[in-house]
């Protein structure tokens, strides 16, 4: 390669490493996944907040997040608050 518009072709070398730098589609399963830890994530500041008016009702939701992996509906229906 002799110049910038060389090193511009697009070839089979160019693409050796494309794992390396593309984020594969995630599946339906690990998109559920990700979600799921995002909501419990967004929730965490519940958990010592013993006067919250809606704690209960935030714990709950919490244990159905951490159990809906397991569930028969994982991943097309999520839990609701």
């Amino acid at each position: 390669m002799n110049n910038f518009l060389d090193s511009l072709i697009i070839g089979e070398d160019n693409f050796e490493h494309i794992e390396d730098w593309v984020k594969p589609i995630p599946t339906a399963e690990e998109a559920a996944r990700e979600w799921r830890d995002m909501e419990l994530l967004a929730t965490d500041y519940i958990v010592p907040l013993s006067d919250h008016p809606q704690r209960d009702a935030y714990m709950t939701y919490r244990v159905s997040l951490r159990e809906w992996p397991s569930t028969e509906d994982f991943p097309e229906v999520k839990p609701l608050m």
